[in-house]
């Protein structure tokens, strides 16, 4: 049986560590009605308040407060007047560390497009109602799949749109496993071979 990630997951100090780690993670949404599922599969961590890249590097503030909170929260926002985006937060308390989901595999209940923060939101029905959720609850949260898992090869750059941060931009924190069409840089390619099974079982082999 899947078995959910305790809060001890997220309150680690080194972020970078759990961002890596939930890659192959799955994320779980029970709304009471529905049930969504999907698998991580790439992630960006951000370690303000000395990241620029950061929410947090502008200050604590109502719309980050829950990234100054204790770990293993959601933290959901809204940009561009359309998308909602999610991350989680790590450390202890006081320390506005987050790591941002990018895109996921669908396991379960998800039809839409899941690469891309906005659209995996979208897909899971995420929103800003759910900013602040514990991840220990029984709406929100997260999960090792069960036995057996498929073996996650690691990826690794810089962040995404984030230029304006200067040096940290170039920061290697985005997490992504490198044999998944779901990944939001995934080539055409890959991405064309998504709905294969064929494909899809070779890659948990």
């Amino acid at each position: 049986m899947p078995k959910k990630l305790p809060r001890t997951f997220y309150a680690r100090e080194d972020t970078l560590l759990v961002a890596r780690e939930l890659i192959g993670m799955h994320l779980v949404h029970d709304d009471g009605g529905s049930r969504s599922v999907g698998r991580i599969v790439e992630t960006e961590a951000y370690m303000g308040p000395e990241d620029l890249a950061a929410h947090s590097a502008r200050g604590r503030t109502q719309r980050t407060e829950v990234m100054f909170g204790p770990p293993g929260h959601a933290y959901v926002y809204f940009i561009y007047g359309f998308w909602n985006c999610m991350n989680i937060v790590t450390a202890r308390k006081g320390v506005p560390h987050a790591v941002l989901l990018r895109a996921l595999e669908p396991v379960e209940g998800i039809t839409d497009k899941t690469w891309g923060p906005g659209l995996l939101c979208r897909a899971m029905r995420i929103d800003r109602t759910l900013n602040g959720a514990d991840l220990c609850s029984e709406r929100l949260w997260l999960e090792r799949p069960a036995d057996p898992v498929p073996r996650v090869h690691i990826g690794r750059g810089p962040r995404i749109g984030v230029d304006y941060a200067g040096a940290w931009a170039k920061r290697p924190w985005r997490f992504f496993d490198s044999t998944s069409p779901y990944v939001s840089t995934a080539s055409a390619r890959l991405r064309r071979g998504r709905s294969d099974p064929s494909t899809r079982a070779e890659r948990a082999e």
